[in-house]
């Protein structure tokens, strides 16, 4: 049986593509407090700025394209089951050509009836107010917002329960739950954590890459491939 990768990305994944991380002193948060454009409250506050916030955000995914780090993950799939679990909104894995990926956090090529959360659609233009569901609703971005349940964490639980390799990318390990997902792979997991500034606690089987993801990806596969 081929070996099952398990890789989790965060926003130093997407960003040497450009997209720009909510938590860089440049990010999305510049100029709006995250209560008002990414929380339930802020929505129902003030929809139209929420619905403008994330019309922007979805206008320049569209002009951007997946990196080296996306496609070498795609690739892997030549020699391996490979699940991607991203906290990013973007569709970067995808258009790179993985075939597997659990979004955490939502999907910003989504959108979602702001009553009936079963009803999600692909959605690439602006979204607007007035823009309804099929039972009459305003249609919403379908991004997890903060105050809302991760509705795929225990999807990405059970994934981690039977990593035999784990690859972590970009990301901070702050946010909760995604940060609590590598205490559920095995123990004897092997571990691979790629950030320009990494910042990770012990953990039997770890090794580090200081890299952004374009270069640490690839150092990672090639241990993985030495093994």
């Amino acid at each position: 049986m081929k070996k099952h990768i398990v890789v989790l990305t965060g926003a130093g994944m997407s960003a040497e593509s450009g997209i720009k991380t909510f938590r860089d002193s440049d990010g999305l948060w510049e100029g709006h407090d995250v209560m008002q454009v990414a929380s339930p409250l802020g929505f129902h506050a003030n929809p139209e700025l929420v619905l403008d916030f994330y019309n922007q955000r979805r206008r320049q995914l569209l002009t951007v394209n997946p990196n080296s780090a996306h496609y070498d993950l795609a690739e892997l799939e030549e020699n391996f089951n490979v699940t991607i679990i991203t906290q990013n909104i973007d569709d970067l894995h995808e258009r790179a050509g993985s075939s597997t990926v659990i979004h955490l956090h939502g999907e910003l090529l989504k959108v979602r009836s702001a009553v009936d959360g079963s009803d999600i659609r692909e959605w690439k233009s602006d979204l607007l107010l007035g823009d309804l569901c099929k039972k009459g609703h305003q249609l919403r971005p379908h991004i997890v917002w903060f105050g809302e349940d991760v509705p795929l964490i225990e999807k990405a639980i059970d994934v981690c329960k039977v990593a035999d390799i784990l690859i972590i990318i970009g990301t901070s390990l702050q946010v909760y739950p995604a940060a609590g997902l590598m205490h559920y792979v095995p123990q004897q997991t092997r571990i691979y954590f790629i950030d320009p500034k990494p910042n990770v606690n012990h953990h039997s089987n770890l090794t580090v890459f200081a890299e952004k993801a374009t270069v640490g990806v690839k150092k990672a596969i090639q241990a993985i491939m030495d093994l």
